[in-house]
């Protein structure tokens, strides 16, 4: 049983990264959020970066999306070396995030915040000259979306963001990122203040996007969620690495434990090599 169970991680391992980070260092001052991060991700996955405050996690994430630049380090995209200086690079690059905040417009409808910084323009004069927008085909997009991710929800496009429930407003949220991802989809704390039901919904959006082939780093404290859907972990501890299980090889208590610094990797070797 072994034996089959490292296989897909064997194959895995001989991939090309969608991303991969090595060594990255980040100071603040005498403060260190980053010292010397590894990390890889490969398409199809879901990776979990898990850590108490202070861990280091955000830091992670920003120098990946381009809101931090790395002190030393390098970051890679399908094994190619990329410098992002701003958000905007990384987007550029495939690679879409979504934060904890969510960053939607509450008085616009789903179509307007699918694309929000991006929208399209009618053809001909109406839309080079009079710069008219495209709502029709927006709203025809957006709805395809929502069908490919499988969100039966929302079935009103025109619908106004500030009308739908904590849940659906991660739908959209998620919906966004999926659909402009070519490479990545970074999720913030996604189920954070929602309730069962709509975690429920939130995870099953997590497992379509990995189905479509994209890569996924979800950042998350609630360790059930973690355990559900991550093929492999990554624990941070006070800026480092402290290695990477899957949640075949370790359970929860000893992911806490590493993650607290209760025990090491080494001393918690686990069931299997992760």
């Amino acid at each position: 049983m072994s034996t089959t169970m490292t296989k897909p991680l064997a194959a895995a391992e001989r991939r090309v990264p969608a991303l991969e980070a090595r060594g990255l260092v980040k100071t603040f001052g005498r403060v260190v959020g980053l010292d010397g991060v590894d990390l890889a991700l490969y398409p199809g996955e879901v990776l979990a970066i898990i850590g108490d405050n202070g861990a280091g996690k955000s830091t992670l994430i920003k120098c990946l999306t381009g809101a931090y630049i790395p002190d030393a380090g390098e970051i890679l995209v399908d094994g190619s070396p990329v410098q992002f200086k701003r958000p905007q690079d990384a987007r550029a690059a495939g690679i879409e995030t979504v934060y904890q905040t969510l960053a939607v417009a509450p008085a616009l409808d789903i179509a307007s915040n699918l694309f929000l910084g991006r929208e399209v323009r009618r053809k001909g004069v109406l839309g080079s000259v009079l710069r008219m927008l495209d709502k029709k085909g927006m709203r025809a997009s957006a709805e395809r979306s929502m069908t490919e991710l499988g969100i039966g929800t929302l079935q009103n496009m025109g619908q106004a963001v500030e009308t739908l429930s904590g849940g659906q407003r991660q739908a959209v949220a998620v919906a966004r990122a999926a659909a402009f991802a070519s490479k990545l989809v970074v999720l913030d704390e996604p189920t954070a203040a929602l309730g069962v039901k709509e975690t429920a919904q939130v995870l099953r959006l997590i497992e379509e996007v990995k189905k479509r082939g994209l890569a996924v780093i979800l950042i998350s404290h609630n360790m059930p969620n973690v355990f559900e859907v991550a093929n492999r972990i990554q624990i941070q501890r006070l800026g480092r690495s402290a290695g990477v299980i899957t949640p075949r090889s370790h359970t929860m208590s000893e992911a806490v434990a590493i993650m607290t610094g209760a025990t090491t990797l080494a001393e918690t070797p686990g069931r299997a090599a992760p």
